[in-house]
């Protein structure tokens, strides 16, 4: 807006010479007079609505230009051009970044500057605007206008407060609109609502109740309600409300069709009054199925409500025809007697939908089940396979078993698109499948779909390349990053064994193109930026492909790529003109989550380099603590903006240094979050306030206005949390009088409610709570909610008989499959007698689901696992898909159960490593059933075979390390340098590395990010021979890895190197080996201290200097200097700066001289310093800082 309101240069840009000193205000024209008198009372906003609606009836001309000066000089206002330049400019600008002064002017403007205002931002599509001889990019300044959320609030307001009396209806229907789409923040709060006017013309209506419908997701339930009733009053003063009673309902067809998602607030007595013939005109129309499949959120009570209506009205809810029109109504059909197997099937084809409902999951499938036992009536599953949609998910292991490969060959295209299905369903189905082809192709495995994520790694491995070539070309490519890493493997083993993979890896899309070792692309050739545009990349991959693809392309191609910036070096970064890093820096920025903390440090000290006057502020925040003293002011507001669009978690900045930037964005918010304003410039910085701050500074109107941003966050604190409680307690009162609305929209927060309050809520809203408690964590994060859900399903269900199948089992009541999916992480507190006691039907349908439970302890497991053996039989006789389904319950094996598993599928050993609690013994148990089973020895184990095994792979001794095969382990390098094994394993790792990349002594970046945490296995020899330069490629995972007595070899330069991530990573144990040089130079890397400079660099072979703590400390004097206004010069080898009269500090400030640089000398108020530091680095210092 600032470059828009240039215009105003118009009223002072002609030449003084031309003014002539008779004219006065007669001679202007009156729209001009007044704009003029606007700018010399400081009014810029109003001045400029009034001369962009004066041109748009008049032509500007010279005269008219003398005319204004003429004016001007008449009053005897005097300024310079450069004076009221800066002033205009500061004003808007200042209004941009304070929304709520750009309120209170908007509220001052009259109706014709008010009607201006909204023509230019809403209405007027130009890309530019000319005025005059002027043009002015109007379209980046509607960008920057509408990309703040603060000043889209401000426009939201003033157009619910004046458009309505300025405009027409349908015009500022259209404005709030725009407003609404554009923002990332839903301005609708239920007070906001009260403003909505309750007269509007029925096409104004519809259009702002369409753009309502549009937001419901992302609007808080106590809004939508206060929405429904804004809706609702003026639909009932549409009608004659005289015709109603309390037997007739105002809801009409239209009515229902107008309320859309918002039927669901009707309370249940109204919908058994609607009007049958509005019912029968309702469902008839050809967009009720539209309107229907949206009610996400609908309760059961309502659905059978209207189900109820319906079929009163004389539609026969029997009829296909009628069954399609019924939405996700259809998830609550409750008329099952006497119903034929065509209906059933009819149904479950409909309630494919109803994953999507918000809860009641439990008595879907429960639905499901019943319709599924109809559509079989008189018919074997094999026949009706491809008829029961979606309700196939809900059959066991056993019955799957039971199909015959042709039923699922005729069924796949059903099969295919089913979602929901579990790892040991499709490696059932899709063995079925594949045993009726008989020859695998890439035609074939394009029928699976989903099931593809089924084949066995043997199965891909044993096709034909070409095929698997194929398969990654076409649609079945969309699948493959769903196969596991032993799978992907498994294709790319034998396509590279081919000799066509370097035509295959340009077809490699995706997170798939991961999976590539770096050896294999080091044998590849004919990569180009352009290839890569489609790829996902690791960054070791990156690394290595940039520095290829730099030899022939320009360097703005690379970066345009978005995943090759991953592979920029710190010395590329510095090394690049200023021209073309200031130019290019937005490729930069538009990438930023895909950069590492240190790369955004390089940036940081690059821009700051280049030009510190214009840095963004969010890279302040990867800079040395002491650089946030620079924001203050106006570099306030755009400094919380900035961090506010970012997650400044993935930065990664230290706790000292999060604490810093926090207390900056407090001190710029003046110690508080006021209200909504404070809340939209926070963006996702409010996670990340203190809980004293939440305490004492937050309003209870902010918090209204931030509920929603803080169920988003992902890392809240404990303590965070218990203060957003009390807050919410003080906004909303006690739990005993929320509503179901109020409830839903406090969310996770209710896990941090006492038990009492908890049952409580669990009393009045048994779903609501049910429905919260699946968007919450393990129990460690919620335990008295999940104990709370557990009693509350249990006295739900205390009448039915217990389990009556054993002798031991007589009064114990046994677990349904209604309560375990309704249970979910609260099955952890079922007894282990009740767990003995479940059915086999139970068991077997939903032991993937108890798998899952993360809280289980080893007595609750075991009794699963006895479970599983009284089901499926004894060990030797379970398949690899009872094996893959059990979870969590694998746990309990013991090693000698383990060895009487089948464990010859890769397939199944990678299911079993996933789990992260095996003891050495089990997986040793797990390593050698897998080698015996399948007939193999370490020595003849493939690339996916190591893959596979995953974790198991710590429990090799160093004999059996060094007999892998050389080309096989640099295959998986990768994925083993994920794992974290023993110290003695990882060493045998990087010996094999070394075979592979050469000695450790000529590692570079991209081999280092390869092998993780095989680095760890590094001597104290080997590490502290690395170049200074390779410490930041080191992974974060490989730190913690490194023993203290090796660790204590870096040097402090290499320390220093490390960057802000790794530094990050160390351990206490790895602090207390350290001394003070090297405990100094890890806080230098924590902070993001500068650790190269261009001058002391050269192009062939980068070097870095660290910049030492005494250099640091001279940096924090200059600019402590700077901001008291004392520095005079700096000279080579000289610092001279004032100290203040006497009396104010004078002493201070000499002895602060004495202390810091020896010798000095100060003569009256001027002390003098000598640096102990070289020209170069004074020079740095003077470069680095702008002085």
């Amino acid at each position: 807006m600032s470059r828009l309101l240039k215009i105003c240069f118009l009223l002072i840009s002609v030449n003084h010479a031309e003014i002539t000193h008779s004219q006065n205000s007669e001679d202007l024209p009156p729209l001009l007079h007044k704009a003029v008198e606007e700018v010399i009372t400081g009014k810029y906003l109003h001045a400029l609505l009034d001369i962009l609606h004066f041109q748009s009836s008049n032509v500007w001309t010279a005269d008219a230009l003398t005319k204004v000066m003429a004016y001007f000089h008449a009053q005897e206002i005097t300024f310079t051009l450069s004076s009221l330049q800066m002033s205009i400019k500061s004003y808007m600008k200042n209004l941009l970044y304070q929304p709520r002064q750009l309120l209170s002017e908007f509220q001052q403007l009259d109706q014709q500057q008010f009607q201006t205002a909204m023509k230019y931002l809403f209405n007027i599509r130009k890309d530019r605007l000319e005025i005059g001889n002027i043009i002015l990019d109007w379209d980046k300044t509607r960008e920057r206008i509408f990309q703040s959320p603060g000043v889209n609030r401000t426009l939201f307001l003033i157009t619910l407060d004046k458009c309505f009396l300025a405009l027409s209806a349908l015009d500022c229907v259209d404005i709030l609109s725009q407003v609404l789409r554009a923002s990332v923040v839903n301005y609708l709060q239920p007070d906001v609502v009260g403003s909505l006017p309750n007269i509007l013309l029925e096409d104004a209506f519809r259009n702002l109740s369409t753009v309502f419908k549009d937001l419901y997701d992302i609007t808080s339930e106590n809004t939508r309600r206060a929405l429904y009733g804004w809706m609702k009053q003026i639909l009932q003063k549409s009608c004659n409300m005289s015709e109603f009673n309390e037997t007739t309902s105002w809801v009409s067809a239209e009515n229902l069709w107008i309320l859309g998602r918002y039927i669901v607030h009707l309370p249940l007595e109204e919908i058994l009054k609607i009007s049958l013939n509005e019912v029968r005109r309702f469902i008839s129309y050809d967009n009720a199925t539209k309107q229907l499949d949206t009610v996400y959120d609908i309760t059961p009570e309502l659905a059978q409500a209207f189900l109820e209506r319906i079929n009163s009205s004389g539609f026969d809810m029997r009829n296909t025809s009628t069954i399609y029109r019924l939405g996700l109504l259809v998830c609550f059909y409750d008329d099952l007697e006497q119903m034929d197997a065509a209906v059933a099937r009819a149904l479950l084809h409909q309630m494919i939908k109803c994953n999507q409902l918000r809860g009641f999951q439990a008595e879907v499938q429960k639905l499901k089940s019943q319709l599924l036992n109809i559509a079989m009536q008189n018919q074997t599953l094999n026949d009706t396979l491809g008829s029961l949609s979606d309700a196939v998910v809900g059959l066991t292991s056993s019955q799957l078993e039971s199909l015959s490969p042709e039923a699922v060959q005729k069924a796949i295209a059903t099969l295919n698109q089913v979602s929901g299905w579990a790892k040991s369903q499709v490696m059932i189905l899709s063995s079925k499948y594949l045993s009726y082809e008989k020859v695998l192709s890439s035609y074939n495995f394009s029928q699976m779909g989903v099931l593809i994520t089924g084949v066995s790694t043997q199965t891909f491995y044993s096709m034909n390349p070409k095929e698997l070539s194929q398969i990654i070309r076409g649609t079945t490519s969309q699948y493959l990053s769903d196969l596991s890493p032993a799978q992907q493997q498994g294709i790319l083993r034998k396509i590279a064994a081919s000799g066509d993979f370097s035509l295959s890896v340009k077809d490699i899309q995706g997170a798939f193109f991961k999976e590539i070792s770096l050896s294999d692309l080091w044998k590849q050739t004919g990569y180009s930026s352009s290839v890569m545009k489609e790829k996902e990349l690791r960054r070791s991959q990156a690394l290595y492909l940039y520095e290829l693809l730099s030899e022939k392309n320009y360097p703005v191609d690379l970066l345009s790529t978005g995943q090759l910036v991953k592979g920029v070096t710190c010395q590329l970064i510095e090394s690049m003109g200023t021209d073309f890093f200031l130019s290019n820096f937005k490729l930069f920025e538009n990438n930023l989550h895909l950069l590492s903390p240190y790369q955004v440090n390089c940036l940081a000290w690059k821009f700051w380099e280049v030009s510190n006057a214009s840095i963004p502020p969010v890279l302040l925040l990867v800079l040395p603590v002491e650089y946030l003293e620079y924001v203050s002011g106006p570099l306030c507001v755009p400094f919380i903006e900035s961090l506010g669009r970012t997650e400044i978690d993935l930065l990664n900045p230290s706790f000292h240094k999060k604490n810093a930037v926090m207390q900056k964005v407090q001190d710029c918010l003046n110690g508080s979050v006021a209200d909504e304003y404070d809340v939209d410039l926070l963006g996702n910085l409010i996670c990340h306030l203190p809980p004293a701050f939440l305490h004492g500074r937050m309003s209870l109107r902010a918090m209204a206005a931030a509920l929603h941003q803080f169920k988003l966050c992902q890392q809240l604190s404990h303590e965070q949390k218990t203060e957003i409680k009390y807050k919410l307690l003080e906004l909303y009162g006690s739990p005993n009088n929320w509503t179901a609305e109020t409830t839903l929209d406090v969310g996770p927060f209710i896990a941090l409610l006492s038990k009492r309050k908890l049952n409580m809520l669990a009393e009045k809203f048994p779903n609501i709570i049910l429905q919260i408690a699946k968007t919450i964590g393990p129990i460690s994060s919620a335990e008295e909610l999940l104990s709370t859900i557990f009693e509350s399903v249990s006295n739900a269900t205390a009448s039915i008989e217990p389990s009556l199948a054993r002798p031991d089992c007589l009064g114990t009541r046994a677990p349904s499959s209604d309560e375990i999916i309704k249970l979910a992480e609260a099955n952890v507190f079922w007894s282990v007698q009740e767990l003995k006691c479940m059915d086999a039907g139970t068991f077997d349908k939903n032991v993937e689901l108890l798998g899952t439970v993360s809280g289980f302890n080893s007595s609750q497991l075991i009794a699963l696992k006895e479970k599983a053996t009284q089901v499926w039989g004894s060990l030797p006789d379970w398949k690899s898909y009872h094996i893959a389904s059990l979870g969590r319950i694998a746990l309990a094996l013991t090693e000698h159960e383990i060895k009487e598993l089948d464990l010859h599928s890769v397939d199944t050993i990678s299911v079993l490593s996933q789990q992260t609690e095996w003891t050495l013994t089990q997986a040793r148990s797990i390593l050698q059933g897998f080698l015996e089973d399948s007939g193999q020895t370490i020595s003849t184990l493939k690339s996916f075979d190591l893959v596979g095994l995953g974790a198991i792979l710590c429990a090799l001794n160093s004999t059996e390390i060094m007999s892998i095969q050389t080309a096989e382990f640099s295959a998986a390098v990768a994925r083993i340098g994920l794992l974290f094994c023993s110290t003695p394993v990882l060493r045998q790792f990087k010996t094999m590395t070394e075979s592979v990349f050469g000695t450790a002594a000529s590692w570079n970046a991209s081999v280092l990010q390869e092998i993780g945490t095989i680095a760890g296995g590094l001597n104290e020899e080997e590490l502290k021979a690395f170049d200074k330069n390779l410490m930041p490629y080191l992974q974060p995972i490989a730190i913690r890895r490194i023993p203290p007595e090796v660790f204590q070899a870096l040097s402090p330069e290499q320390i220093a190197n490390l960057g802000p991530e790794n530094a990050a990573m160390v351990t206490r144990s790895q602090r207390e080996h350290l001394n003070a040089s090297q405990l100094q130079s890890l806080q230098l890397a924590l902070d993001g201290a500068r650790t190269s400079t261009p001058e002391t660099q050269n192009s062939a072979s980068p070097t870095q200097a660290v910049q030492t703590p005494a250099a640091s400390e001279h940096l924090r004097v200059i600019r402590a200097l700077l901001q008291r206004r004392h520095l005079l010069d700096l000279h080579p080898a000289q610092l001279r700066w004032r100290c203040p009269p006497p009396g104010s500090g004078t002493q201070r400030c000499q002895e602060a001289a004495r202390q810091f640089a020896k010798p000095s000398y100060c003569t009256g108020k001027i002390c003098t310093l000598s640096w102990a530091t070289t020209r170069e680095s004074v020079a740095r210092f003077h470069k680095t800082q702008q002085l």
